[in-house]
């Protein structure tokens, strides 16, 4: 049954993909299980005193491990959100689910996105797309910004299976659902083989795949919707790169790892996101 938050989610309106085809840029810090306290709070404070010089096209998240969630949540100001690093998938606002949490609670607590499908819950938590896309549908009952995380391996790229690869898990999570129910669906790209490697996918992988990405969810409902659906790209992106990897056309800004650990190089992508 689905939970009553699920009517706060607005109405589609496929007009405003055609009269934005530029998405507003997002540039999110997955913190992963990094920063004690007193370090995490010092991140934080410095992104709070820093958002009035971010540019305002510019959306900004964060996902600091979830002790964290709700304190930083109240105090952040309106440039820097907060987001889940997980999320339970399931749809219960409350049970005996020892060590779980709820879409609902993370709602509850100020949270507005959740990343889902990680490489790293993937491969260390055996976590696989049919849990995942339980996971969105969670996220959208609650309210909260899926964050679906997809891409290949490195032998899947070198065998020419990559783009196979990512349209299966692109059909099987969002299968069943409908564009309006996808409305604050967010995707990220993680060349898993670009992921603390030092590897990088160049500007023109990325914007393939990106591009690739965007046609099959055209494909799955229409281009409108597609249009409207923002892309990151989750491979190694640092201040080096990041103005040459969010220069493709379908690249939509990055959900960035160590990066988001070191305040001047994360604040240095978000101003490359322009």
């Amino acid at each position: 049954m689905a939970c009553a938050y699920s009517s706060i989610l607005p109405k589609f309106d496929a007009s405003l993909a055609k009269k934005h085809p530029m998405r507003r840029r997002l540039v999110a810090g997955n913190w992963k299980m990094n920063k004690g306290y007193r370090e995490a709070r010092a991140l934080f404070d410095y992104l709070n005193d820093t958002a009035r010089d971010m540019p305002a096209e510019v959306d900004v998240m964060i996902a600091p491990p979830a002790l964290y969630l709700s304190s930083f949540a109240k105090e952040s100001t309106k440039k820097i959100e907060v987001g889940a690093q997980d999320v339970s998938q399931r749809r219960e606002a409350e049970g005996a689910y020892t060590g779980e949490i709820s879409a609902s609670i993370l709602n509850s607590a100020g949270v507005h996105y959740a990343i889902v499908g990680h490489s790293e819950r993937r491969s260390y938590h055996g976590e696989d797309d049919e849990l995942i896309r339980e996971k969105i549908r969670a996220c959208i009952d609650a309210g909260l910004a899926p964050v679906y995380c997809c891409g290949e391996q490195l032998e899947d790229r070198d065998s020419d299976r990559h783009f196979d690869v990512v349209r299966k898990q692109l059909d099987t999570a969002l299968k069943d659902f409908t564009a309006l129910e996808l409305q604050k669906l967010i995707v990220a790209y993680e060349p898993v083989w670009a992921i603390g490697t030092g590897k990088t996918a160049s500007p023109g992988q990325a914007q393939e795949m990106h591009a690739y990405i965007r046609k099959v969810i055209g494909e799955r409902f229409d281009t409108d919707f597609a249009a409207a659906v923002r892309i990151l790209y989750g491979g190694s992106c640092k201040p080096g790169n990041a103005a040459e990897i969010f220069s493709g056309e379908d690249v939509d800004g990055g959900l960035i790892g160590g990066a988001s650990l070191k305040g001047e190089d994360f604040v240095a992508i978000i101003k490359a996101g322009l």
